[in-house]
């Protein structure tokens, strides 16, 4: 009984690793930035066949590793040394969900080559010049308090939290490398489904019908 049990439980810490490390991971939402289609304490799946077997196309939420200077420096871990420990190592195998720490999450707004833009005369972004309307922002938001003018760099995505008045996104770092566009080598996955709480599980689906008329970018 006791190597029975043993080799169920290696068996099953294998085949989380496996799990977490080429297909799937949970993450925890710590902030309002994408509200209110995620809520904080919301826990996510993401799945890491995108980018990669599968694209990441506009629209969709994707969870990305901090490409410098978009967070603050993390707090003092909590808890003792043997609670982190133990913490650190369910989070490891997939157990847990991964905290925010060093990755955010936000909507696809531009891929590679897109010519993005706020706003239009009626206050709408515009992408390769299709004026798109957002169904997903947060109730009273508009598209973006701040006026801007990008073509996505090719390999990058900008990105923008559905609570724009509450998601300090690519438009505040347009002073950074890639000029605020996140590189897609720091895309972790896409997000696809709300694991917690239970009465907020539901797919994340995207939203193709807004993107649907924007043309091909023409750029370089």
């Amino acid at each position: 009984m006791v190597r029975e049990t043993a080799i169920i439980l290696v068996s099953a810490i294998v085949l989380s690793l496996v799990v977490k490390t080429y297909l799937a991971q949970a993450f925890y939402i710590p902030s309002g930035s994408m509200e209110q289609t995620l809520e904080i304490g919301d826990r996510v799946m993401v799945t890491k066949l995108a980018p990669g077997p599968l694209q990441v196309h506009r629209g969709d939420i994707v969870v990305f590793k901090d490409p410098g200077g978009w967070l603050p420096p993390p707090p003092p871990p909590s808890g003792s040394a043997p609670v982190r420990t133990v913490r650190t190592l369910l989070t490891y195998i997939g157990l847990l969900p991964q905290d925010s720490g060093e990755h955010l999450i936000k909507r696809v707004i531009g891929v590679g080559g897109d010519h993005v833009t706020c706003c239009d005369d009626r206050g709408r972004l515009t992408v390769n010049g299709t004026a798109i309307d957002e169904p997903y922002l947060a109730a009273g938001d508009v598209p973006s308090e701040i006026q801007f003018d990008v073509t996505v760099p090719q390999g990058y995505l900008w990105v923008m939290g559905d609570n724009r008045q509450n998601s300090e996104d690519s438009r505040y770092h347009q002073g950074n490398p890639g000029g605020g566009a996140v590189p897609m080598s720091d895309v972790v996955g896409v997000a696809f489904v709300t694991l917690w709480p239970l009465d907020r599980v539901r797919l994340l689906r995207n939203p193709g019908p807004t993107f649907a008329d924007v043309p091909s970018p023409t750029g370089p």
